[in-house]
């Protein structure tokens, strides 16, 4: 059974249209360093008052940031960085140990101030973009991340309002393990298991928990519990 909010296959928008985005430069970009090309995508909000506060902003060279799509809530896509460019959206992090994800990734905004859900027109765009960035760049669905998910207790973007089973139905995101609850439920098993599934590993238990959580069950709250590991077991035992 699909998790409420995910439509049925029938009603889900079709992903193969090309995306037009509206280029607008930003002037904060460099060359990826070291070769590196994208093998991650990284999904930010904005946290602003709007799409046109956040398109400002990360074109502004005082801020020093940038993206490489932004994403309007009513769906208004704009490119601000060549895909072949290091946008400066990650900051940093690490994922499967890896750092410098600027230089590996190519980073999307979506407007959004983290409090309210995602709206329709903006997830259909992200849904395309998706598709055509990752088929690009043969990105697999399981390097499609959160910035929480790589700079936990730093970064809570995209938020507990994202809609990541979304994604995983249309295999644009890893998905999540469902297996039965664990009957070894401690904090080092837990570990051992966020760091096989990319998350860095050099944050206190609380911390690296509250980013599992942002990722796979927003709504809980509280102490270690069995159904913190089944999103991750099956996948990586």
């Amino acid at each position: 059974m699909l998790a409420a909010g995910i439509p049925a296959r029938s009603a889900v928008p079709l992903t193969t249209n090309p995306v037009s985005p509206i280029w607008h430069p930003s002037p904060n970009f460099g060359p990826r360093r070291d070769g590196l090309m994208p093998s991650l995508i990284v999904l930010h909000y904005t946290a602003m008052n709007g799409a046109q506060a956040a398109l400002h902003r990360l074109c502004d060279p005082a801020y020093e940031v940038s993206a490489h799509y932004l994403i309007g809530a009513d769906g208004t896509l704009w490119q601000m960085v060549d895909e072949k460019d290091r946008a400066w959206h990650a900051g940093a992090g690490s994922w499967h140990g890896q750092t410098d994800i600027n230089s590996r990734s190519i980073g999307i905004e979506l407007d959004n101030t983290g409090t309210h859900p995602f709206p329709e027109p903006q997830l259909t765009v992200l849904d395309r973009l998706l598709t055509q960035t990752m088929a690009r760049w043969s990105i697999s669905p399981d390097r499609v991340i959160g910035h929480s998910d790589m700079a936990p207790g730093r970064k809570i973007d995209p938020g507990p309002r994202f809609p990541w089973q979304r994604l995983e139905y249309l295999n644009l995101a890893g998905q999540r393990g469902r297996n039965n609850d664990p009957q070894c439920a401690s904090m080092r098993t837990f570990r051992t298991l966020v760091e096989n599934a990319g998350f860095p590993p050099d944050v206190d238990d609380e911390t690296l928990l509250a980013a599992v959580r942002l990722r796979y069950r927003p709504w809980a709250n509280g102490p270690l519990a069995p159904a913190d590991f089944v999103p991750l077991t099956s996948k990586f035992r």
